[in-house]
């Protein structure tokens, strides 16, 4: 079965999307495209031979469209995501769900009443080969039962347009989504703590941040973020337990001996560090809808539980206080208690 996906919003990561689906996921093939500008529509559907609809809604309807890739501006995906759900048709969302706690629960609701898990969130981390090995460890029990994570999620420089809002909101967003997923467990409470200033940022940004975690079962997290720090895009994970600890692996790269030294390439963007998670992603996605299954991946619940928390993120930022995130108990319908 090829299963057809129709692609809302035509940016740079919706032409990535089109590009893997196409050339790299096999059983997929795409066939419709809506961007709110219609030519840059044009431009993504024209060398994949697929239609071009005038609206999400359009598309969505369309008899050739099996399923829905949404990866429009982060404040309309509630509305594709919430159509797609009352037409019936799996719709796949990169981050945020939405931008309101309020829309993400309004999806939930929705998917929970049709009776079928139908969302997945973009949160290719889960992906990633070194995380899922890291997972597989926490599981075993090897390492006993964890304590403390230590992460740091650092970029060498952001446009202008970055605010310090966005190091909770589309930074730390990722690793508020893969640490509930590895531990299993659930953030109750965030505080960020503002260290001396790097002079390489813009003068609006707090730039790096330490943000400061705490679990349902008490464990601790300490994440650095740090979006100026020249050097590369360098992102470490470490778990430590009551029996050892275990650590997220560098990406593979060879040693250099030269002029005296030793060096290793350190990656300079998210794309070529994470492109073989979001293969996989993408891989495991329609491979599960051929096969006629629900989502496997990241669900609506997990991208409401993100939304909450990085929003309580940022009041704790702006407040300077430890802020509780103040969660909805997890229905049932994803494995919470009943």
């Amino acid at each position: 079965m090829t299963v057809r996906v129709g692609v809302i919003g035509a940016g740079w990561i919706g032409h990535e999307h089109i590009r893997r689906l196409t050339h790299t996921v096999t059983g997929a093939r795409v066939t419709a495209v809506t961007d709110i500008d219609a030519a840059r529509a044009e431009e993504a559907a024209a060398p994949v031979g697929a239609r071009v609809y005038a609206s999400g809604a359009e598309l969505i309807a369309a008899d050739d469209v099996d399923a829905v890739l949404v990866t429009s501006w982060g404040p309309t995906h509630a509305e594709h995501v919430l159509t797609a759900i009352a037409a019936g048709k799996p719709v796949f969302c990169e981050k945020p769900l939405a931008t309101t706690a309020e829309d993400c629960l309004r999806i939930v609701e929705a998917e929970t009443a049709h009776g079928r898990r139908l969302v997945q969130v973009g949160f290719m981390r889960r992906y990633d080969a070194g995380y899922r090995e890291m997972k597989q460890v926490i599981e075993s029990g090897r390492i006993g039962e964890p304590l403390i994570v230590h992460c740091a999620h650092r970029n060498p420089t952001v446009p202008e347009s970055y605010t310090s809002a966005m190091a909770a909101l589309d930074t730390a967003v990722h690793e508020v989504d893969v640490l509930r997923w590895l531990l299993d467990d659930e953030i109750v409470s965030t505080q960020v703590v503002t260290p001396r200033a790097t002079s390489m940022r813009f003068a609006h940004l707090k730039d790096p941040q330490i943000m400061l975690f705490e679990t349902a079962k008490g464990v601790r997290i300490d994440l650095e973020v740090f979006v100026n720090c020249q050097y590369g895009y360098d992102i470490q994970c470490e778990a430590v337990g009551e029996e050892g600890l275990v650590r997220l692996p560098d990406p593979a790269a060879v040693g250099v001996r030269t002029a005296a030294q030793h060096s290793t390439e350190v990656l300079t963007d998210w794309v070529s560090r994470f492109r073989d998670a979001f293969d996989t992603e993408f891989r495991e996605w329609i491979a599960g809808l051929a096969a006629g299954a629900e989502p496997t991946g990241p669900s609506a619940w997990d991208g409401y539980a993100a939304t909450v928390i990085t929003a309580a993120t940022v009041e704790a930022l702006e407040s300077g206080l430890v802020v509780a995130t103040d969660l909805k108990p997890r229905p049932a319908f994803y494995g919470g208690a009943a």
